[in-house]
Order: structure tokens, then sequence, then C-alpha cells
């Protein structure tokens, strides 16, 4: 249960206040091998640890599953390819060695004005080609 911080954060998103932007990629393909770099930012400014970006996966029909919390700290059991860190003025979720089955929506959060904002990303993961 170390994953249910998270899982609340997410659910403490602010509703009917005025949300700063937030962006992110809206959908990404990848080949199975390769390293990817999610990135998310926002229009108040840089990203910074005080933003406590967070990052989780689902995937289709299934409940959502923590990756990354305050930045870059790993949420036990989460596979080493996954990791968090700023880049530049963006929070980034790295993978490494993308697979097949990381197939799915990425979520992220980041605090802002007393209040948590989410945005996210689709991603696919496409076979090499022979």
């Amino acid at each position: 249960m170390a994953w249910a911080p998270l899982l609340l954060t997410l659910l403490a998103l602010c509703t009917g206040v005025a949300s700063q932007m937030v962006t992110q990629e809206i959908s990404l393909s990848t080949t199975s091998g390769e390293t990817v770099t999610l990135t998310c930012g926002s229009s108040a400014g840089a990203v910074t640890t005080s933003n406590y970006a967070s990052w989780v996966q689902q995937k289709p029909y299934e409940v959502l599953w923590g990756l990354i919390g305050g930045t870059s700290t790993q949420i036990p059991g989460v596979p080493a390819r996954f990791s968090g860190s700023l880049l530049g003025d963006k929070a980034a979720l790295t993978r490494s060695g993308a697979q097949s089955k990381d197939e799915a929506d990425y979520y992220y959060v980041l605090w802002f004005s007393n209040c948590f904002h989410r945005g996210s990303t689709k991603t696919a993961a496409v076979p090499p080609t022979s």
C-alpha cells in the first residue's frame, strides 16, 4: 500500500478553481528497447521539486499504478527502468528499454497554488522493424 498516498494525491485534484495550464505530450509512439522521456511543464513557470511532480501508469481495464512521487522518488515495486527527474524547466519521466507491456496512459500531477493539477500522455510501443 505504499502507493496509496500517490493515489490519494490524484483524488485531491482541485475543482472549481482557476487552474494553471499544464503541458505534456498528447501521445507518443516508441520502438521496443528505446529510452523514452515524457515531460510536463506549467504556465506558472519552471517546475521545481516544490511542485511534487508525481507520475502514474494506467493500462486499459486496470487500476492506476504509482510510478514516481515527489519528482524523483520511485514507488516500491516499480521496475528500475522508470525514473523521475527535472529536465530543464519541466518534470520528466524516463523509461529506459521500453517494452510492449509499457503501452499505457501516463498521468502526472503538479502542485501549484495549494492545488494539484494533472495531465496525461498516451504511449504506444511499436515492435522494431526488421
